[in-house]
């Protein structure tokens, strides 16, 4: 009996979690199921048939070996023998023929059904606004997409398979034992019950051992995951903790080999208890028919007639096991699929529109326009956000940590809408736009520079597939990363590493500048673009960011000073609304908001950067 998954209990009964997170049957569910296997249909039907054929031909060898007993061997007619044997060994060999032909199709099917949800699922998923990725755990996204799809393979080619082929192999084993004799029929089934009773409660007891060792195993693995990785070993270390954390791996681990010891010893006795039940069957069955004929109370019945229901019983017994636990089988396939589900139900409400608007947004301002917005309901963020960025106009957005800042420039590529109000370009509101030509026409460098595990290459055409190298090397230049490539053995070809670990911060961000350089957008949104820069690497692109944005209405959230005084004007934001706007002197002279963030932070790094400028100098 393989160990379950977590909240999934062993074959023959439902865990407790199984019984209350039951999904609801009903005919809408049904047929949201078979919309996938439909398209199959044919297949499918190709599938039962050869199921049955192999069912039927798994009859013969039975038949055929009490032909032996009670023709060749008790006639003594060797000839027949060899045609009995030879027939036999026929009938195995199609049947073994004919279960491969049906694997093969299941698996095919299973496959593509997989294929299918898959690519559905990925296209779903891509399509989701950014909060759901927020909101999401990363894993469940993850297990939704290979885990429970993967396992509807099990559900096709195991649980939908396994049930018609038991069906098909209790039905012709049935029939074959009847017409042979009735009585020693009855015989054989009288044991089904001494299996199915202790293989529920022996299964219940594994199931909780089973439980226990997933529980130690989980936390083994929490263990091992905390102290082995890159950042969890590095602080064993700085806190010398090596001997500390041996000593709790030590522990749970010998809890873990308990458990597994136990676990196994329990599924040892239970074999050997089951091999018992198993054998008594064609006990009593060869008790039974030595009566009948040692006393004569069946003048009919022959040593083969014993010899076949024997080997027919024993064939019966599994697929009758199984059958009595269709409804957990149907059950967890049915939750499978419901889980699927839940997420394709997901409704996406930042979508395209139907001819969506294209305009020209090259001379188009951006109005904000009493825009409101909230994560939380209950906890407003933006509250009445109003103000117009000139076409061209470079505007500087500063404020308090966690005054929504970022999320008032996300607001502009639509990864969030708004709530309340709106937000407008050449005077059209960003949800009327189509949603792949609005964020062709945008630029987002972030703070968090994201790069995919591959080649700087890669990561730069990920802006513009068809660019040319001459392009490529333009926009490096102006990102002030020709340099750092040319000094790589690989050049553009150097793999970046998973998120960009293997470049520095300020390296990962000048690759991020130089991927929205190279896709060349008209509106350009920099989210501290800089703050990974030292003040050299800065001030050595600063010229190019201004360059870049020339003749391009732009938006900065900035923390350092040199950056804000070159904005055309300065918004700051405040309790979820621009409570102030002007330039640096005219803000300075207010004394409001903006002069306490430049006495507290502004000041504080101009003074930083003088120091380090003063020092590089000498």
């Amino acid at each position: 009996m393989a160990p379950p998954t977590r909240g999934l209990g062993p074959r023959g009964f439902l865990t407790e979690e199984e019984k209350q997170n039951m999904p609801k049957v009903d005919s809408a569910l049904i047929r949201r199921i078979l919309s996938y296997l439909l398209p199959y249909r044919l297949q499918f039907v190709l599938v039962f048939v050869t199921i049955l054929v192999s069912a039927v031909l798994g009859l013969l060898p039975s038949i055929i070996t009490g032909r032996i007993v009670d023709e060749a061997l008790v006639g003594k007619n060797m000839a027949l023998l060899v045609r009995l044997l030879i027939l036999a060994f026929v009938t195995l060999s199609a049947s073994q023929v004919i279960s491969v032909l049906e694997s093969y199709i299941n698996s095919w099917i299973s496959q593509r059904i997989i294929f299918d949800m898959k690519n559905q699922m990925y296209d779903h998923l891509q399509h989701m606004p950014h909060a759901f990725f927020t909101s999401e755990k990363q894993g469940d996204i993850i297990t939704r997409m290979n885990t429970d799809i993967s396992g509807v393979s099990t559900v096709i080619s195991g649980t939908l398979s396994n049930i018609v082929s038991n069906i098909a192999t209790v039905v012709t084993s049935l029939v074959a034992l009847f017409s042979m004799s009735w009585q020693l029929a009855l015989v054989g089934i009288v044991v089904i019950p001494l299996l199915i009773l202790p293989t529920k409660r022996v299964g219940k007891r594994r199931y909780a051992l089973l439980t226990d060792s997933q529980a130690k195993n989980d936390e083994m693995n929490q263990l091992i995951n905390e102290t082995l990785s890159v950042s969890g070993s590095l602080l064993v270390k700085l806190f010398t903790r090596e001997e500390r954390e041996y000593e709790r791996f030590v522990k749970v681990n010998e809890e873990v080999t308990r458990l597994g010891l136990k676990e196994q010893q329990n599924g040892r006795w239970f074999r050997v208890v089951m091999g018992l039940f198993t054998q008594l069957g064609p006990l009593l069955i060869y008790f039974a028919g030595g009566y009948f004929i040692i006393t004569r109370a069946d003048p009919s019945l022959t040593v083969g007639t014993i010899t076949a229901t024997v080997s027919l019983v024993n064939r019966l017994y599994r697929p009758v096991e199984s059958l009595l636990n269709i409804h957990v089988d149907f059950t967890r396939s049915l939750a499978l699929f419901t889980r699927i589900f839940d997420y394709f139900d997901m409704e996406n409400p930042i979508r395209s529109p139907e001819n969506g608007a294209t305009p020209d947004v090259t001379d188009g301002d951006i109005v904000y326009d009493h825009v409101a917005f909230s994560y939380d309901p209950e906890k407003p963020l933006l509250t009445d956000i109003s103000f117009t960025v000139p076409a061209g106009k470079m505007y500087a957005i500063v404020g308090p940590s966690g005054s929504g800042k970022s999320t008032i420039v996300n607001l502009i590529p639509r990864v969030y809408d708004v709530l309340g109000g709106s937000v407008k370009i050449a005077g059209v509101d960003v949800r009327d736009f189509d949603l792949p030509y609005l964020r062709s026409q945008i630029g987002v460098v972030t703070q968090d520079s994201y790069l995919f595990n591959g080649t700087i290459r890669e990561n730069l055409l990920y802006a513009r597939e068809n660019a040319t190298q001459e392009e490529l090397d333009a926009a490096c230049y102006i990102a002030n990363l020709n340099d750092f490539i040319r000094s790589q053995p690989e050049g553009y070809e150097t793999v970046v590493g998973n998120r960009g670990l293997k470049l520095s911060g300020g390296e990962k961000q000048r690759l991020s500048i130089a991927r929205v350089i190279l896709k060349d957008p008209k509106i350009l949104i920099l989210d501290e673009a800089t703050s990974a820069l030292d003040s050299i690497t800065e001030n050595a692109i600063q010229d190019a960011l201004e360059a870049l944005m020339e003749g391009r209405t732009s938006i900065v959230i900035a923390h350092r000073l040199s950056t804000i005084l070159k904005a055309d004007q300065i918004l700051v934001v405040k309790d979820g609304t621009i409570a102030e706007q002007g330039s640096h002197e005219k803000l300075l002279a207010q004394g409001g908001t903006y002069r306490e963030l430049y006495e507290t932070q502004f000041r504080k790094i101009l003074e930083i950067e003088g120091e380090k400028n003063s020092a590089d100098r000498t």
